[in-house]
């Protein structure tokens, strides 16, 4: 926490606001809409809500297909299917390690040979990194095919100049625990479409129709934001800056102290974009490091320090067996070669120079050791 926090919780305290909606959550919305500048914002319980709140107003439902990229997290995917629709998986790219635009343009050709476009394509910026989106949008208008952006991990980071998550239809950010800021558990869905996000205000709260008594015309969900998290929200979102500089720097370090040794390739900057590097990420060359992502994430953990494998691709995961799956081109697997190759180091902003220096430490002696 910044300590900003408490002066919001404090005034919802004394107004009695504390249940959904409320002076917070009207102020948080349009303080993220000024961010970022986008025309609408509506405060929801989660980024994954945001999602399906998304292709509810894409009308994506049964018997629908939406493109999804593979190397994300499951909340990317799961309102794919909570709307009854077919995901179908994109690869990414060496670059960004986001959506493949050539994988993403063979989809699409193949999808209007069998007459079946999809309804939208959620495009993930992957560990605040922005996905190569000229490209992307460049093939999504040529078929007329709505763009939701997940962009859960990447408030605060720009392309060419743009926030991340205002180049689609629709744009989604996540304040949960582990976010750049946090509401605790919270996201926001914002758009430049009055009309539909009226619309989502009016399906989050269970679509409750106008009237003296609760009468529901349409079937709506529990997924407003409250007012105290609002007000977490608002004291997080001013030193939201601060953190991104914060992050940044962690990742500095990092490359200044390991970018010399033998297989660390850390995660490209793609040229005129800022990441707000969320986590700083990397691949280890096991023929190069003589060490596997395996091997050092136990010699971190023996040493107490929490590193992550990035992230198992949706293609790979059980649930999705069998669901459609477009490789960056047909000799390269980019996600899987990044989930076998690919960690995450620690990236807290409250970890100190030393805890860091640590972990430095250990990844350098466990790569000397083996090489």
């Amino acid at each position: 926490m910044s300590g900003n926090e408490q002066k919001y919780i404090q005034e919802a305290f004394e107004t009695n606001w504390i249940a959904p909606l409320g002076p917070n959550v009207d102020a948080f919305e349009k303080e993220i809409a000024h961010y970022v500048g986008a025309n609408e914002a509506v405060a929801v319980s989660s980024g994954t809500a945001a999602i399906h709140l998304a292709l509810s107003l894409l009308d994506v439902q049964k018997g629908d297909k939406v493109f999804c990229s593979s190397l994300t997290f499951i909340a990317s995917a799961n309102p794919i299917i909570y709307q009854g629709a077919e995901p179908v998986f994109i690869d990414s790219e060496p670059e960004t390690w986001n959506m493949s635009p050539r994988a993403l343009e063979k989809a699409f050709q193949d999808a209007l040979r069998e007459g079946k476009l999809p309804k939208a394509v959620i495009v993930v910026n992957l560990y605040g990194q922005s996905a190569k989106m000229d490209e992307i949008i460049s093939i999504c208008n040529y078929y007329e095919v709505p763009i939701i952006e997940d962009a859960a991990e990447s408030l605060g980071s720009s392309y060419k100049g743009k926030p991340s998550g205002t180049f689609g239809k629709f744009g989604i950010y996540s304040f949960n625990g582990n976010k750049i800021i946090t509401t605790s558990g919270g996201g926001m869905l914002i758009s430049n479409d009055h009309e539909a996000i009226h619309k989502a205000r009016f399906l989050a709260t269970q679509a409750r129709d106008p009237a003296p008594h609760y009468q529901h015309s349409k079937l709506g969900y529990n997924y407003r934001m409250s007012n105290i998290l609002a007000g977490i929200g608002r004291g997080q979102l001013e030193v939201l800056e601060d953190r991104v500089n914060a992050k940044r720097d962690i990742f500095k370090r990092y490359v200044q102290e390991l970018a010399s040794v033998p297989g660390v390739y850390f995660m490209h900057e793609l040229d005129d974009t800022q990441s707000n590097r969320w986590l700083t990420s990397l691949t280890i060359d096991e023929r190069e490091a003589g060490v596997s992502v395996k091997d050092l994430l136990s010699r971190l953990m023996e040493e107490n320090i929490e590193a992550r494998p990035v992230w198992k691709p949706l293609h790979l995961q059980p649930i999705f067996h069998g669901i459609t799956y477009y490789p960056h081109n047909e000799r390269e697997n980019v996600s899987e070669d990044l989930f076998r190759s690919g960690i995450c180091l620690p990236s807290g902003t409250s970890m100190t120079e030393e805890e860091q220096t640590r972990t430095i430490h250990c990844i350098k002696k466990a790569i000397k050791q083996r090489v």
